[in-house]
């Protein structure tokens, strides 16, 4: 068990922001290098399209190592694995911008992904047992604005450094913050014990990463048209048959790598299953939105993530509201009729044209990003709602991992919808309407589940602890 915060509601604040500057700068990592593989195909030598690798490499390995921090943080304590996470993340950083051959940076992704694995889940491991129940909104809030700010921040932040400087320094970027995080770290994470004895699972970890990898490039390869259609049906098979032998392990492993009995605790179950979609769907927007303002619209890249402020502006505007929200409606008609108009919101962005007034497309786009907002802390907030204690590590681990590839998957999901799209439409302006239509139905499907969760679920989370008047 970790010992409680002794610096009190304002050292657990302090343990929250610093979790949450370290997750800002993992999932900046996965989209800012989107504007800047023209120049490095120039600096490397090779074909822009080769720089892909460098993209998938980061994200094959966040899912493949995320289901190991769990019990890494275990066996070696939750505050030393998460100081060498940000240690590693930090040095590999650097490696990616010394390097100058391709196969090298390749090599120095995948140590940044597995800094990456660690520092994600183990982070919100941390604030979650220094956190009581009803500080747990404001905690996840916290938490939740990474995953939302950083794709949006990516293209521009990135377009910005190519144009002005060299694309190394989008990597150089994180030796400061990770300097200052390692300090801060060291400072306020509470020591924690070691808990020796649980075996590593090494036939979970095999199947279930395996699983995982061969999804993710599944998914890649099937919006290339130069990989031939067997060579992408034998990677989805073999995903989804080690995903199945997976599944099957976990579910009678006396000692899982993944704790899919966590998934009997029906809020937590809400976040996996209806989460997982709302995630896939929300996690192509960074893809196809400004794909459409650049080749539909004209836009130049910098331009068009500008305009990708305005979702950023949606989502931070909302935040000191979300807990108001959700105490005056609760969890369930929260994600019920936020998730009915997030995927409204989706569907809109299919009917801008390249004459529709910039006023309202940045309306649009902010009154998106207020509605993921919104239901991101949800989500994320009721899956610990009631998670006992004893199980919270490995229902952590487990949504540390959905999260995180269903997050990386959107981008493959938006490719994919746009190829549909193209199928029905050609390459026009009518193929993003229709990449749209279909990312909102898969938002929508994720309400489904909502439905039948109890009207007062997540209630305890919720209650107003400030004093009332005697009537």
């Amino acid at each position: 068990m970790m010992q409680q915060d002794t610096n009190g509601q304002p050292g657990r604040r302090a343990i929250a922001l610093l979790v949450a500057a370290t997750f800002f700068m993992e999932n900046l990592d996965g989209t800012i290098i989107t504007t800047a593989v023209p120049a490095m195909s120039r600096a490397f030598g090779v074909a822009t399209d080769q720089l892909s690798i460098g993209m998938s490499a980061y994200l094959l390995t966040l899912g493949v190592f995320i289901p190991a921090s769990g019990w890494l943080a275990e066996r070696a304590g939750a505050r030393r694995v998460f100081v060498g996470a940000i240690a590693l993340f930090t040095v590999a950083s650097m490696l990616c911008g010394i390097v100058s051959r391709l196969d090298l940076f390749v090599a120095a992704r995948v140590l940044q992904g597995i800094g990456g694995a660690m520092m994600v889940p183990v982070g919100r491991l941390i604030v979650l047992r220094t956190t009581p129940k009803e500080g747990l909104i404001a905690a996840i809030a916290t938490l939740t604005w990474p995953a939302l700010v950083a794709p949006i921040l990516g293209p521009p932040v990135g377009g910005f450094i190519v144009a002005h400087a060299s694309w190394r320094w989008i990597f150089y970027l994180n030796l400061p913050l990770g300097l200052l995080a390692l300090a801060a770290a060291s400072r306020l994470i509470p020591h924690t014990a070691p808990r020796p004895g649980k075996a590593f699972d090494w036939l979970g970890f095999l199947l279930a990463g395996g699983g995982i990898a061969c999804a993710v490039i599944a998914l890649d390869t099937l919006n290339q048209r130069d990989v031939a259609w067997p060579l992408k049906a034998a990677w989805a098979v073999a995903g989804a048959a080690l995903l199945a032998l997976a599944a099957r392990h976990l579910s009678r492993a006396d000692r899982p790598l993944l704790n899919l009995r966590c998934l009997g605790v029906p809020t937590f179950a809400v976040s996996i299953w209806g989460g997982s979609l709302f995630r896939v769907a929300i996690g192509a927007v960074p893809f196809v939105l400004p794909l459409m303002l650049q080749s539909a619209f004209g836009y130049d890249p910098f331009h068009a993530g500008l305009m990708m402020m305005a979702v950023f502006a949606g989502n931070l505007s909302i935040k000191p509201a979300t807990t108001a929200i959700l105490r005056t409606w609760g969890f369930r008609r929260v994600l019920i009729a936020n998730g009915i108009a997030n995927a409204l919101a989706l569907g809109a962005c299919g009917l801008l044209t390249a004459q529709t007034p910039v006023p309202l497309v940045l309306l649009i786009l902010f009154a998106g990003g207020v509605c993921r907002s919104i239901q991101f802390t949800a989500i994320n907030t009721i899956a610990f709602a009631d998670v006992p204690e004893d199980q919270m590590t490995d229902a952590n681990t487990l949504f540390s991992t959905v999260m995180q590839v269903t997050l990386g998957l959107g981008i493959a999901i938006g490719a994919s919808t746009l190829r549909i799209g193209q199928v029905f439409a050609g390459d026009t302006a009518a193929a993003f309407q229709w990449a749209f239509v279909l990312l909102g139905i898969i938002a929508l499907a994720g309400i489904l589940d909502s439905l039948g969760l109890d009207k007062q679920a997540g209630g305890h989370l919720i209650k107003d602890p400030s004093p009332r008047a005697p009537k």
